[in-house]
C-alpha cells in the first residue's frame, strides 16, 4: 500500500485567506510551508488510486502529486474514486473538480450521502458516479486489492445540516488493510472526542494520521476575539490527545488536519517541541508513506 498525504490542513488551509494569525504571518513571510486542505491518496496496486476526503484544494493536489496526473489517454485518470470521513465543505467540494470523470465511485456514510442529496443531483448531470454506502464496521474491498473499514467516531453534523435528524455516526475513521502486505494505515481526521476503542485501533496500525486540529480548547479566542464556539467545532485538541498518543510508541503517529491558529505549525514553538518529543509527527503536504 502506498499513501501520499495530499493535505495537512483543516478548513481554509495555511494562511487563510482572511487571518492574519501567526502561522498564516510565518507561512507569507517564507518561514514555514504552506498546507492545503487535508486529503489522502491510496492505493494497493500503484495503478487505481482512491482518494480520502476531496477538500476545495483539490485540483492543486492532484496537479502537484505525479502519481495522480492523466494517462495514458487524454482523459484517463488513475483516480478510481473518492471515501468520505464526512459531509463538511472542506471534505466534499473538492467533488466538483471531479465531475467530468465518468464512472467514479464515491463511498460514505448514510448520513452523508443524504445530507449530500442536493450536490449528488448536481453532479449527475455531469457524470454518472455510484455512491455507495459504507457500513461501519462491515470491511470492503476497494479495486487495486485494498480492506477497507470505517468506525463512527462522532455524530457531529456540518453546520448546513444542523436541522437534520440526529443519527449516528456523522464522522468515520477509515482502517485501510492491504492484504498483501499486512501494512494497516488508520486515517481519522475528525476526532469530537477520544471514543472507547480508538487505542485498540492506533495499537493495531503502521501508521496512524490523526485529528491535530488544534492545539489547545481554547485556542481559537485570542484570534478570533470570541472566547466561545471552538467547542461545537468538534476537534479534540492536542492537550488532550497526546497522552493517549504517547502510549503507542509501536506505531507511527501523525497529526493532520491542522488548523491554520495551531502553534504546532511552527517548527520552532514549543509546543511542536512537545509534540515531537512524544515521538508524534507534523509532515508537510506531499508526505509519502509506504506499507
Amino acid at each position: 500500500m502506498k499513501v501520499v498525504v495530499l493535505g495537512t490542513a483543516a478548513g481554509g488551509g495555511v494562511p487563510q485567506w482572511n487571518c492574519a494569525c501567526g502561522p498564516c504571518a510565518s507561512v507569507r513571510a517564507g518561514r514555514a510551508p504552506a498546507r492545503t486542505q487535508d486529503s489522502l491518496a491510496v492505493t494497493g496496486d500503484g495503478t487505481r488510486w482512491w482518494l480520502v476526503n476531496a477538500s476545495p484544494d483539490l485540483g492543486a493536489q492532484l496537479a502537484a502529486t505525479p502519481a495522480l496526473a492523466p494517462g495514458p489517454g487524454p482523459r484517463d485518470t488513475p483516480v478510481a474514486g473518492v471515501l468520505l470521513t464526512d459531509a463538511e465543505l472542506d471534505h466534499v467540494l473538492g467533488l466538483a473538480v471531479l465531475r467530468g470523470a465518468p464512472g467514479l465511485a464515491v463511498h460514505a456514510t448514510g448520513t452523508a450521502l443524504r445530507a449530500l442529496a442536493p450536490t449528488r443531483e448536481v453532479l449527475a448531470t455531469y457524470a454518472d458516479w455510484a455512491w455507495c454506502e459504507v457500513a461501519p464496521e462491515r470491511p470492503f474491498a476497494l479495486a487495486g486489492g485494498l480492506e477497507v473499514t470505517a468506525f463512527g467516531v462522532s455524530g457531529k453534523r456540518p453546520r448546513y445540516a444542523a436541522d437534520s435528524p440526529a443519527a449516528d455516526p456523522w464522522v468515520v475513521a477509515y482502517r485501510f488493510r492491504d492484504p498483501a502486505t499486512g501494512g494497516v494505515l488508520l486515517y481519522a481526521p475528525c476526532l469530537a472526542a477520544w471514543p472507547p476503542g480508538l487505542g485498540a485501533l492506533v495499537a493495531e496500525a503502521d501508521v496512524a494520521l490523526l485529528d491535530g486540529t488544534f492545539h489547545a480548547p481554547a485556542e481559537l479566542g485570542p484570534v478570533t476575539g470570541r472566547s466561545g464556539g471552538q467547542a461545537a467545532m468538534g476537534h479534540l485538541p492536542i492537550a488532550h490527545s497526546l497522552p493517549e498518543l504517547r502510549g503507542h510508541a509501536a506505531t507511527r503517529r501523525i497529526y493532520t488536519h491542522l488548523n491554520n491558529t495551531n502553534p504546532v505549525l511552527d517548527p520552532s514553538s514549543p509546543e511542536r517541541a512537545e509534540v515531537v518529543a512524544a515521538g508524534v509527527e507534523v509532515v508537510p503536504d506531499g508526505t509519502v508513506i509506504t506499507l
